[in-house]
């Protein structure tokens, strides 16, 4: 007796083993099925709202632009030739140089050339090098048939992907399975706007329709990559499109109530000297308000949700209306320190303005406030407050109602 009961003792533990191994397997096919289905509906919906983004579009080349005469090449410096420090009237510096430059890519790698930088022409901010520097090279033909080259900028690119590389492994290290979810969003929404938002202005289409398009589908690549086709995603989808409208409607209003042409920024004077054809400057400042402010309703709203979601967990007898007033009591403390997050990102890239109106002893503050382009920072800032404001207790309500019940 005793025997036969540890024979069936042994074929239990075999078939239990077996069980288990097939347990693991079972686990592991399923969630590699999961990110398959994650990147399915990621593609379909990248297919069935954007289909262009998925088919980068050649500029048709044409045989009557000329050739142009000034050609820009990557060197690096080998040789300081001669140096010289010259003193300006305000009592700033200035360092002029006469440096060897070896090319380093293309057609004029390997040749050596001299930038002639010593001179009695003052030029704002320029290049200072040392040997072993990596330089932009400008080269540009003489009326008498020589070439002049002129060191235009740095060479940056290698200490920007390094840069990018080590954000990607710490995200992925610290992160995780979401860390590396969240490289792949940041990815999808890099390629929706280079090669989809930007080339569809570039057409002529309306910048503020193409906005919306594109906010919309960078929405759903990140949230169902991220969470799946659940009730979490859609509750989560539904309240920034619901929040990003109403910052829309706001912008659109009090754009046209100021009067805001779009026009003020030095970035669209040299834009119109580049395009051959009329955009839209006011639906492009409202498209740069709308994508600004995507990024934050993005934090703030999934931020809510996902502390619903905990005190829903931690505990489920909680009524609708005590975990709509719990999860508000947290997104009150978010909406003070992100409000402030998107006024200093504005302020912070208006701060060379700011110090330029300021300076001028003739100005009052309302002069200041008045002038467009300081205009069009509050316009910005105030109009995407407000509809981060409004997000808070638009996602926790939802989510207080919707995500109620476990099931």
């Amino acid at each position: 007796m005793y025997t036969n009961a540890k024979i069936a003792f042994r074929q239990y533990y075999k078939v239990l083993n077996g069980v288990a191994t097939r347990g693991r397997f079972l686990l592991c096919w399923m969630c590699i099925m999961e990110i398959m289905k994650k990147l399915i509906i990621t593609i379909s919906l990248l297919m069935i709202f954007f289909p262009v983004l998925l088919f980068a579009q050649e500029p048709a080349e044409s045989s009557d632009q000329p050739i142009a005469d000034e050609q820009v090449f990557e060197a690096k410096a080998v040789q300081i030739l001669e140096e010289k420090t010259i003193e300006r009237e305000d009592g700033s510096t200035e360092i002029q140089q006469n440096v060897k430059l070896r090319g380093t890519k293309g057609e004029w790698k390997d040749k050596e050339v001299i930038y002639y930088g010593i001179g009695d022409i003052d030029v704002f901010q320029k290049t200072s090098v040392k040997k072993g520097d990596k330089v932009i090279v400008s080269a540009s033909s003489l009326p008498d048939g020589e070439m002049a080259f002129y060191i235009i900028d740095y060479v940056r690119t290698g200490y920007i992907y390094f840069l990018a590389a080590l954000f990607a492994l710490l995200t992925a290290w610290v992160g995780r399975g979401k860390g590396i979810k969240s490289i792949l969003s940041l990815i999808i929404t890099f390629l929706i706007i280079m090669l989809g938002i930007i080339p569809f202005i570039l057409k002529g289409y309306s910048p503020l329709l193409v906005s919306i398009v594109g906010s919309t589908i960078i929405l759903a690549s990140i949230i169902y990559l991220t969470w799946g086709w659940t009730k979490k995603s859609h509750v989560a989808m539904f309240s920034i499109v619901l929040s990003l409208f109403i910052t829309s409607i706001i912008s659109i209003i009090f754009s046209f109530l100021t009067k805001l042409s779009g026009t003020a920024s030095e970035e669209v004077l040299f834009l119109m000297g580049q395009i051959d054809f009329s955009i839209n400057f006011q639906g492009l400042l409202l498209a740069g308000i709308i994508l600004g402010t995507l990024g934050v309703l993005d934090d703030v709203v999934i931020s809510q949700i996902s502390t619903v979601e905990e005190l829903r967990s931690a505990n489920d007898k909680l009524t609708t209306y005590e975990l709509y007033k719990k999860g508000l009591n947290v997104g009150v403390d978010h909406i003070s320190s992100m409000t402030n997050t998107l006024f200093l990102a504005y302020a912070g890239a208006s701060l060379p303005l700011l110090l330029l109106f300021t300076t001028n002893e003739n100005s009052s503050f309302g002069q200041i406030v008045n002038n467009e382009m300081i205009a069009t920072e509050i316009v910005r800032t105030l109009a995407g407050s407000i509809g981060l404001i409004l997000a808070v207790p638009i996602a926790t309500v939802l989510a207080a109602r919707y995500l109620k019940n476990k099931n």
